[in-house]
């Protein structure tokens, strides 16, 4: 075992004890067509009436949104409304947020979108409940440690799994990401009603849905962290994903493709809130910070790339993954089959297998980053140092 590794392990060993005392949970689910109009009811029991409501301007004039509205209205509820969440969102936006809700006596989160809201709102709720730390200081595992207020989250994509998850990442200055890890952040309701994916676009649709196997596949590769449950819970994402990723991206009206990656993306999100992800999303993240590249994407193209770094140190369990798709053969055909079958779904979706535009000049400070955020965390198959992490993005350039 090289040394910079094993301090990385004596830390993920020790946090792997100390998991098994934590109050682990998962959010309540309300699914199907139509779910979203579920929500008067939550409100009443729960006692809330004063929700900032998190949402697009498009999302805010929709006919569903509307009928939501009206039906919390007719129950006493009154919403405060914030429309100004941006793709990878800021701090300054974590911060606006914050405000709002404080300036209009809020007492509940409710967030419909991508990942980029959920997480905006997220940490805007950890902003709430200490405000005496900063994002910066925030970031990182178990900062938060306060209960948030009611935080239902709706997902609009199928991928972040954000409305899962005990994570959260916005972007600070010099485009650097704050990954926000606490259990407090684990959404209490989630909310998978397919009806509010049919009009994704299939650019969209892809990107997330791999941004969902991504998570799949790390949780699944996760060495220390992993259960009998979330291991279940990514074969379930994997399988689902590979069968209707392809049908919801050619057919977005199908509301039986919708849902099962509505479902897919949640699984795989409750597998890597206890698993935990790796390398695939540190280098991801450094993309998104530095490039803006859409996360999802960064995802797709990352993802095999890093698998064929790690080599034979994953081909068992990606075996496993392999079979569960239909491969057979020895274990290692069918683990070089898996790694493939990514990139022929990649290929049909669009998705290239290279990045233009990364410099030359940027690889170190985005090595740096990487490293970082993987180490000593992660419970990755290999741990990369700095210069493995150059390496693996320089395969990323094109």
């Amino acid at each position: 075992m090289p040394l910079q590794t094993l301090p990385c392990r004596a830390f993920q060993r020790g946090f792997a004890l100390g998991a098994r005392l934590l109050p682990w949970r998962t959010p309540t689910v309300l699914s199907g067509a139509g779910s979203l109009l579920k929500l008067p009811d939550v409100f009443s029991r729960e006692g809330a009436s004063r929700p900032l409501v998190v949402a697009s301007r498009r999302q805010c004039a929709d006919e569903r949104f509307l009928a939501l509205r009206a039906a919390l209205e007719g129950r006493g509820v009154r919403p405060s409304v914030f429309s100004g969440v941006e793709p990878d969102p800021s701090v300054a936006t974590v911060e606006k947020l914050a405000a709002q809700y404080r300036a209009d006596g809020c007492d509940s989160f409710l967030v419909l979108g991508g990942g980029s809201p959920i997480d905006a709102a997220k940490v805007a709720a950890a902003r709430v409940v200490r405000p005496d730390k900063t994002v910066a200081q925030l970031g990182g595992l178990l900062k938060v440690r306060r209960p948030l207020p009611l935080f239902i989250a709706v997902p609009t994509t199928a991928g972040t799994g954000s409305e899962a998850t005990i994570a959260a990442v916005v972007t600070g200055e010099e485009h650097r990401k704050y990954a926000v890890s606490d259990l407090c952040l684990i959404p209490r309701y989630a909310v998978l009603d397919p009806t509010l994916t049919l009009s994704l676009p299939p650019a969209v649709t892809a990107q997330t849905g791999m941004d969902a196997l991504t998570h799949a596949v790390e949780a699944y590769l996760s060495l220390y962290y992993n259960t009998r449950e979330t291991r279940a819970l990514a074969e379930s994402a994997v399988r689902d994903i590979f069968r209707y990723l392809p049908v919801a991206c050619r057919d977005g009206q199908s509301l039986t493709a919708r849902e099962r990656m509505l479902r897919a993306s949640f699984d795989a999100g409750c597998a890597f809130t206890r698993a935990s992800v790796g390398n695939v999303h540190a280098i991801a993240h450094t993309l998104g910070g530095l490039y803006g590249i859409p996360h999802g994407l960064a995802c797709a193209v990352t993802l095999p790339v890093v698998l064929e770094d790690y080599g034979a140190a994953v081909h068992p369990r990606l075996a496993r993954l392999g079979s569960l798709i239909g491969l057979t053969g020895t274990e290692r055909e069918r683990a070089v089959g898996f790694l493939a079958a990514i990139r022929a779904l990649n290929a049909s979706l669009g998705i290239p297998d290279r990045f233009d535009g990364i410099r030359g000049e940027d690889l170190p400070r985005m090595a740096a980053w990487a490293a970082a955020e993987a180490n000593p965390v992660y419970p990755v198959p290999v741990v990369y140092d700095q210069a493995r992490f150059r390496r693996v993005l320089e395969r990323l350039r094109a």
